[in-house]
């Protein structure tokens, strides 16, 4: 399965489905499965600001229980946009949405949908970019 590891917050606000944009600095012309790995750093400085604190409370998440170094979600990739500007993206994306990606002109969001967190986690190592995850015959329920 193809995965993508995201530094914490962000991998478990993926999973959770309170981000549905996940913002990088490259295009991708891949539409389709996905894993949410969450990386081995968390952004702890980024934990403690809002409204990445309360959204995390919310689900029971500080930066002390944060899962690293997991699959954690599978979704769709359903599009990469290109961001033109602020005002590009404001008719698509709400509030907490633009406070928690970083949306600087030039940089692509990647829609997700259908996200579902997995019961059991999956230890994986990480990679940048795009990495294959191998499914066992057990795992074929992701």
């Amino acid at each position: 399965m193809r995965c993508l590891t995201i530094r914490q917050p962000w991998a478990t606000l993926v999973a959770l489905g309170e981000k549905n944009y996940e913002t990088r600095s490259w295009r991708t012309t891949y539409r389709g499965e996905l894993a949410i790995h969450a990386g081995l750093k968390i952004d702890k400085a980024a934990c403690r600001r809002e409204p990445f604190q309360s959204i995390l409370a919310k689900h029971g998440y500080t930066e002390e229980n944060l899962p690293t170094g997991v699959i954690i979600a599978t979704g769709k990739l359903k599009e990469c946009h290109e961001i033109t500007g602020l005002n590009s993206v404001a008719q698509w994306i709400g509030e907490n949405e633009r406070a928690i990606g970083d949306y600087t002109e030039g940089r692509f969001a990647w829609e997700l949908e259908n996200v579902r967190p997995l019961v059991h986690h999956v230890p994986a190592k990480g990679r940048l970019g795009f990495w294959e995850y191998p499914l066992s015959e057990e795992e074929e329920h992701f």
